[in-house]
């Protein structure tokens, strides 16, 4: 008996992994890119990766003599893992019993039973141990949101008892959803719908468009002949119009309905504290007197403290135009995208004077759709949350990308790689959201999912050339963010980004064109990550690919 080496990091095959699929050829490796595996250990059943790390470091694995005494154990790997035997001549294979064999099925269904790639090294699984310890978090976060929001909801019973106008929503329940996947601490939106219809008003676009490119921005006005609008006529929320007009009497300000909204929850948290509703502690309201368009409020919870940025909104029922409408039907599960979309909007306020359309809700149901087919779409979000969190935002110390930009990219990514193939591997699900990541991020442009014309990085004050560097830096070698444990610790592979990549992530900025899946396609090959075997794909891959060979010799 003789010990073999424990399973190293993944195999890199360097910048030209799978270019016969690019140049359309069908060449075989190398040899010299091959490891040297002695006859005997493939007839074992061990393949590549068990005896990978004893030719990385250039050791010869010796076959003992009939008869020769087992040799002395001298290396640190000798004793963990346990020694794995060759088999005599003729003896059935070994029963692999590594720690992922025992694992329950629950934890990584997507590894039971399911063997290497043929021709990979066995990769130590540090993207599904990352991913067991996001999970892990997952249920004690929600159960802190719920918490904390029960606090919430008895406050704003209290205040819808104090005036009518102001409603309770229980029928939103995404909150403990979207926590859940999420590791930043940002603020979240709480929603106080106002108790009237935007279909009884009048909407008055300003004709100034939202920052960025998003849609224009609108008053609400009373109608003259309106009926049941009397509550909204009262001075406290109401503006009469100045110009006289047959048809509006005025309009409802955003900055008035935020003044009286505030004063009602002071009254109701005394209230509440005083009746013993709500926890000593629990709930502090020191910073409702900042001079912004929500009304902030910070809930204790546990030991978390979350802080929940409470919004009055109208809503308004209308048909989302979302272009593309036909493609992104196929992208969802069928009949949700429409559902979602035809539910309406948001008008929530975007100054003193006017109101902007909100699609969060909105967006968090399509991510939450998106979370019922098969793969790992929302692990994905999860694990590129977690790391933005710890490493790209220093633990929430630095300014940086927030969720919704997670969101807007997932949810790209998931119009993108439509295959379910596309989302079967982590690793691959993770990339599939760095390519379009980077790309949005070197061409300074993230388009919104619904209005692709607004670009919600260019209103952000981030610095994104710092940014692109962070997720340069992790698409390049991940391995060092994902090691959350001692026995992580090892040697990383090589960059897997060269100038090439580089040069391909600035091709959108100057042809939009280059915005489908045969450009990122090309960028999944680059990072060693292209798994689909569709020959239509592989097709027009190789056509961007040599329309992109053709770019680069015309500019040399």
């Amino acid at each position: 008996m003789y010990c073999v080496s424990p399973p190293t990091s993944a195999g890199w095959r360097g910048p030209g992994f799978r270019r016969d699929l690019l140049l359309g050829k069908d060449e075989e490796e190398p040899s010299e890119n091959r490891h040297p595996l002695p006859e005997a250990a493939e007839e074992a059943g061990l393949g590549g990766g068990a005896l990978s790390g004893f030719w990385e470091r250039g050791q010869e694995v010796p076959l003992p003599r009939p008869g020769a005494p087992p040799p002395v154990r001298t290396s640190t790997w000798d004793r963990h893992p346990p020694a794995v035997p060759l088999p005599r001549p003729g003896a059935p294979p070994p029963v692999r019993t590594s720690t992922w064999d025992r694992s329950p099925p629950a934890v990584l269904p997507a590894l039971a039973g399911a063997p290497p790639p043929a021709g990979m090294a066995v990769q130590v699984p540090l993207w599904h141990h990352y991913l067991q310890a996001v999970r892990s978090r997952a249920a004690p976060r929600a159960q802190d949101f719920q918490r904390a929001e029960d606090v919430l909801l008895t406050v704003l019973e209290r205040v819808h008892a104090l005036d009518p106008r102001f409603l309770v929503d229980y029928s939103r329940d995404l909150g403990a959803f979207q926590f859940a996947l999420r590791s930043s601490e940002e603020p979240l939106d709480l929603e106080v719908p106002l108790g009237l219809d935007a279909e009884d008003l009048l909407i008055e676009e300003s004709g100034a468009a939202e920052p960025a490119g998003g849609p224009a921005c609108c008053r609400l006005g009373v109608p003259t002949e309106g009926a049941g609008l009397e509550p909204w006529t009262a001075n406290d929320v109401f503006s009469a119009s100045s110009e006289s007009s047959a048809r509006c009497r005025g309009h409802i300000v955003p900055g008035k309905v935020l003044c009286v909204l505030r004063d009602l929850l002071v009254a109701a948290i005394v209230h509440c504290k005083h009746h013993s509703l709500i926890a000593p502690g629990s709930l502090n309201a020191s910073s409702l007197q900042e001079e912004e368009l929500h009304l902030s409020l910070l809930v204790s919870s546990g030991w978390r403290t979350i802080r929940f940025n409470v919004v009055p909104v109208v809503r308004r029922r209308c048909r989302v135009p979302a272009p593309e409408r036909t493609l992104l039907v196929t992208r969802f599960p069928t009949g949700s995208l429409e559902r979602i979309l035809d539910q309406g909007v948001d008008l929530v306020p975007a100054s003193t004077q006017h109101w902007r359309v909100s699609t969060d809700y909105l967006l968090t149901r399509l991510l939450g759709a998106l979370g019922s087919l098969p793969g790992h779409r929302l692990d994905s979000i999860s694990i590129l949350d977690r790391v933005n969190h710890e490493s790209w935002r220093d633990n929430g110390r630095s300014a940086g990308l927030a969720f919704s930009h997670m969101k807007m990219v997932l949810l790209w990514a998931s119009v993108l790689f439509p295959a379910p193939e596309d989302w079967a591997d982590l690793e691959g699900a993770v990339y599939r959201l760095l390519v379009v990541l980077l790309c949005c991020l070197a061409t300074r442009n993230l388009p919104h999912f619904l209005w692709p014309g607004q670009n919600l990085l260019l209103a952000s004050g981030l610095d994104l050339g710092t940014l692109y560097q962070h997720v340069e830096h992790f698409a390049s070698q991940p391995e060092a963010s994902l090691r959350i444990h001692v026995t992580h610790l090892g040697c990383s592979p090589p960059p897997r980004i060269d100038n090439s990549v580089k040069a391909l992530l600035q091709l959108p900025a100057s042809d939009p064109a280059y915005w489908t899946t045969a450009y990122f396609d090309i960028l999944l090959d680059k990072f060693q990550v292209f798994n689909i075997q569709d020959k239509d794909r592989i097709a027009a891959m190789q056509g961007i690919f040599r329309k992109t060979k053709t770019l680069g010799s015309e500019e040399s």
